[in-house]
Formats: structure tokens, sequence, C-alpha cells
């Protein structure tokens, strides 16, 4: 059974603007506003509830260079996160978990190397591999997600309780980021594949996905979908809009290719605040309820 998990954060994220609070932590509920749990549910999905964060805090004049922007609040909320999906999982459910921000990602990895699962696969306009190695301005884990989860971050964020990495890198695979993307060639030494938006937009779906199997495995992955992979021409409501994305069409229908086989997925960066008659929201609902309504069938 699919299971609605909300994790409403936002804690990765740089401000809008000085002192602002990014909107990223709206999209869960605006998605339900746009129907989308109620369509689940006819799908017999569950509403398995919120995983509250802590308040977003614009910290940049304060915050010790040696820390991301609401370190502290990240890491409380990534430990209940890990807690609510790993429930989720020992109850035999599949967890769809609606953020927030990509940042998420630390706390299902967590739960997911808790019980040993290893594979990855990572669908974002931006390989979001940035970390100490490669700058010194890692600032927000919604560009260093991916970097954490593979164990290259600091520590602090990439070895919470032990578990680093949470996912191994042979085993992950990042798909969509642009071809200007400053961090693809790094994490094409380091990751088990890595796939350009332009590459997938000129492959067949049947090959991306018998590609990604290869290296996260048959079943049993974590599905983590950033929706600025699609293209801003039908996707304008995140915080980083880049040209070169994909189609509405084309990710359903990868999406649709790989979800049967995923443990769990999440779905983050949608912006609400940058969505104000809400219609990219019906986007959003209509592609998860598309690609997702059989995530979990064959893991």
């Amino acid at each position: 059974m699919i299971s609605l998990l909300s994790a409403p954060s936002n804690l990765g994220l740089r401000p809008p603007v000085a002192g602002g609070v990014p909107g990223a932590s709206k999209a869960p509920e605006a998605l339900r506003e746009a129907g989308l749990h109620r369509r689940f549910a006819r799908l017999g999905a569950h509403d398995a509830g919120v995983v509250l964060p802590g308040r977003y805090v614009d910290d940049d004049a304060t915050r010790p260079a040696d820390l991301v922007r609401n370190e502290a609040a990240l890491i409380a909320h990534a430990r209940l996160l890990a807690d609510r999906v790993g429930g989720i999982l020992d109850t035999g459910g599949t967890p769809l978990v609606l953020g927030g921000d990509c940042s998420i990602l630390l706390g299902i990895g967590v739960a997911l190397a808790r019980r040993g699962r290893r594979g990855l696969l990572h669908v974002d306009g931006h390989t979001d591999f940035r970390h100490p190695g490669n700058s010194d301005e890692c600032a927000s884990v919604a560009g260093e997600d991916l970097a954490a989860a593979v164990g290259l971050h600091r520590p602090s964020l990439a070895d919470l309780d032990g578990f680093a990495p949470y996912f191994s890198p042979s085993c992950t695979v990042h798909l969509g980021h642009r071809d200007d993307d400053d961090a693809a060639a790094e994490a094409r030494g380091v990751l088990g594949l890595v796939v350009s938006a332009r590459a997938a937009t000129a492959m067949r779906t049947a090959d991306i996905a018998s590609a990604v199997r290869a290296v996260a495995g048959t079943s049993g992955y974590w599905l983590q979908l950033d929706v600025d992979v699609l293209d801003p021409s039908v996707m304008p409501a995140v915080d980083s809009p880049d040209p070169g994305g994909l189609s509405i069409d084309g990710l359903a229908a990868l999406l649709s290719a790989l979800a049967p086989g995923a443990v769990g997925a999440s779905v983050t960066v949608f912006d609400p605040d940058l969505d104000p008659d809400g219609r990219y929201a019906h986007v959003v609902a209509d592609l998860l309820v598309d690609s997702f309504a059989r995530l979990g069938a064959d893991a």
C-alpha cells in the first residue's frame, strides 16, 4: 500500500530574498488542494500524516563557515523522517514522501541504510553534488543532498548515526542534469551511472530503464524526483528553473517504467509561491498519479 507522507521542510534552500522564507514547504498542502491525496486514495493509498520541520531562519549573517543553513533543525528533521519512513517500510508499506526540498533525502537515506537498502535513482535537474571537497560555498543542502547521500559531505550530514554512505555510490544513478552542470564530470567518476537530460531525451525509455536497473538493482531502490528536472516551459514553479529539461510525457514514461521496482519515492522542490493560480500544482498532481500508481508493486 502506498503511504503518502508529508515532509514540508524548506531547511535546505537559500532564502529567496534576504530574510525571506522559501515556499517549498507549502508543496504538500498545495498538492492536497490539487486533489493528489483524494486521487491516490481511490487507488488504495493511505495518508500517513506529516513530519514537521523546525523553523526556517535566514542565518547567513550569523552562521559559522563550517555549517550549512539551518543545520541543527535539518538534522533533527532528518532523524524524525528516518523513523517515520522506516516505520512505513517495516509494516510493508510503500512511502511516497512529499517535500519540501531535497535535503529530505538525508533522512530517507538513513531509513534505507538502517535496513541495508543501498540503491538510489536520483532524478533531478541538477546533480546536487556540491560538497566541501569541490566547493568553498557549501551552505544549502538542497544543492548538496546527493553528495551527502553517498558519503562525500561533512560527517555531521553524511554520516548521521554512523550510517554513511546512505546509498552505495556504485548503486546510485543520477539522471536529468543540464549540460552546464559544474559537478557532472565528478559525479560520473563516483556514481554508477550519470545521464544528462539531453542524453535521456535522445534515448528510448526502455533503454534508460534497463541501464538504471543494471546499476540500482531490479527492485528495492529509492526513487528521488526533483520536479526541476522538467523543462521550465512546463514547470516554472521551482527555485532554479534551467532550460533543457525533460518533457512531461518523457518523464512520466520513465517514472512509470521504474516506479514499480522502487521501495518508495520522494518528490521535492515544487514551490507554490511561484504558482499563484495553482495550475502547476495540478500538473505535478497529474504527473504523480499517472506515474506512481504502481509504485512499489514489484519491489
